[in-house]
């Protein structure tokens, strides 16, 4: 690495040692939608005896006079000090934050919810069944999270190297990241995991003629262009390319037909394969818009347990504490175990709480920014709106909002949504107004649609007509959204 980025390495390293397992805890039940939790939480049930499921009885202040597990373990007498951090406030279920925070019961709890299957979700699939070290794994589920929705990867290595130290903890090389990356271009379908669009199309070729005995000559033509001619075949420089590789015009056109087969966006064409499938979702948040222009928030919690410090443990911890004066070793150690298992269901209890008052924030930012959609349900109200939009709104770090956005699920009077459906881009225009490119897209979308499939519109054509329609963008940048859009040029769309 440059000076530049190994002082941002031991920069990196420098706040790993600051972070406590409480905040790795939290970060970890932040990133997991409602199903998961509901696994998490019935598996620290199981695992910490301390921990229960149940609302708060009168009970409490019985143990008000006791052991605070947060008191340091040794000799003195005074290291038995009170339970009361445990049987007050903490004690009380009352993770769910808000009054209005409740279930809709049986109107939430199995939505049939038509959803392209992601393609993250897939690749992780093939990740499972590969046979590969836990840091292996590590590295390739954090490069699939890094890719691009058309399945590239656009980071660079060492970015990535940094990210890892930085948020996730996980010390890597930039030669394990290739290594793990190299896995990852190994997945279905070919392409996957790729830099740049000569990286994706190299991928696919070599795909191609591993599969081959006995690779054609075309095959082996269009891995030379690709390889050797990239430049001239990006700029359709057809003759150039013939007289560099010495070839014959008819198997050129050949090989230029097949490459014009092959997908530049692997991501997308993996949710076209998989198709819309029937899955049941289960959403993280509920919102309710009313008539007289209410919107009400809430968090879908209908399986999420109530939990609380275990009455039968904390009488255990009385018990080791009546005769402390004359402990015997094994009393000592037994009194450690205790008060371990304490701390850990006092921290779970606190970063269930602290998961569910930042998710409601988030949704509530969002719900703030995006008023007009959530009052009329009309996709083109959309505003643009980012991560830092959020972030800033809230006062939580950019990071913190990504994870809760991942892999979480709206319920809304007007359908369920991904959270990341709600961000995207702006695009200004010369007088500086700002539009939603999600806005520019549809309309892009509906003129591609209507046109007359004999003779299709050109990107150049198209920049007219949204002009016309008062969105004033460049050709290129239609030719961008039209790639994103999944829409091949004219010439592959008669």
């Amino acid at each position: 690495m440059a000076q530049g980025s190994r002082q941002i390495q031991s920069q990196a390293q420098q706040q790993i040692q600051t972070l406590s397992p409480q905040q790795i805890l939290v970060v970890k039940l932040l990133e997991l939608p409602a199903v998961e939790l509901e696994d998490r939480i019935h598996a620290e049930l199981l695992e910490n005896p301390a921990l229960e499921e149940g609302k708060e009885d009168a009970a409490t202040d019985e143990y008000a006079d006791g052991v605070s597990p947060e008191e340091g373990m040794d000799n003195d007498a005074n290291d038995y000090d009170s339970l009361s951090d445990y049987l007050t406030e903490d004690d009380i279920p009352d993770y769910k934050l808000q009054e209005n925070n409740r279930s809709r019961d049986e109107q939430a709890e199995d939505i049939p919810f038509s959803d392209a299957t992601s393609f993250y979700e897939i690749l992780k699939e093939q990740l499972r069944e590969r046979n590969l070290t836990e840091h292996q794994c590590e590295l390739v589920e954090y490069l699939i999270g890094s890719l691009d929705d058309d399945g590239l990867l656009r980071k660079s290595l060492e970015s990535i190297c940094d990210e890892l130290a930085i948020y996730a903890g996980i010390e890597s090389t930039e030669e394990e990241l290739e290594e793990a990356l190299c896995i990852l271009q190994d997945f279905d379908p070919a392409g996957i995991g790729a830099r740049n669009l000569q990286e994706c199309l190299m991928i696919q070729i070599l795909r191609k003629k591993s599969e081959e005995k006995n690779p054609s000559p075309i095959l082996n033509l269009e891995e030379r262009i690709i390889s050797d001619c990239y430049e001239e075949f990006t700029r359709k420089h057809w003759e150039k390319i013939i007289k560099k590789l010495d070839v014959r015009e008819e198997t050129f056109n050949e090989a230029i037909a097949e490459i014009t087969k092959l997908n530049p966006r692997p991501g997308a064409s993996l949710g076209e394969t998989i198709g819309r499938n029937l899955q049941q979702i289960v959403p993280d948040f509920l919102v309710d818009t009313y008539d007289d222009g209410t919107i009400n928030v809430s968090l879908n919690n209908r399986n999420v347990p109530e939990l609380r410090m275990s009455r039968d443990f904390t009488e255990m911890v009385e018990e080791h504490t009546k005769n402390k004066a004359n402990q015997s070793k094994e009393s000592k150690e037994a009194m450690m175990f205790l008060k371990q298992k304490m701390d850990a269901a006092q921290g779970f209890i606190d970063a269930v709480k602290q998961r569910q008052n930042t998710l409601m924030t988030t949704m509530q930012a969002i719900i703030d920014l995006q008023r007009p959609f959530f009052l009329e349900g009309d996709e083109s109200l959309l505003k643009p709106m980012i991560l830092k939009d959020v972030a800033e709104r809230t006062g939580l770090d950019i990071s913190t909002i990504s994870r809760v956005s991942n892999s979480k699920y709206v319920q809304t009077n007007f359908g369920i949504y991904p959270l990341k459906f709600f961000f995207s881009d702006g695009y200004t225009t010369e007088d500086g107004e700002e539009m939603s490119v999600r806005e520019i897209r549809k309309i892009l979308k509906e003129c591609i649609d209507g046109e007359d499939k004999k003779k299709p519109l050109t990107d150049d054509e198209l920049a007219d007509i949204l002009k016309e329609k008062g969105y004033p963008i460049a050709r290129r940048t239609v030719a961008k959204y039209r790639q994103q859009l999944n829409i091949p040029v004219a010439r592959l769309r008669k």
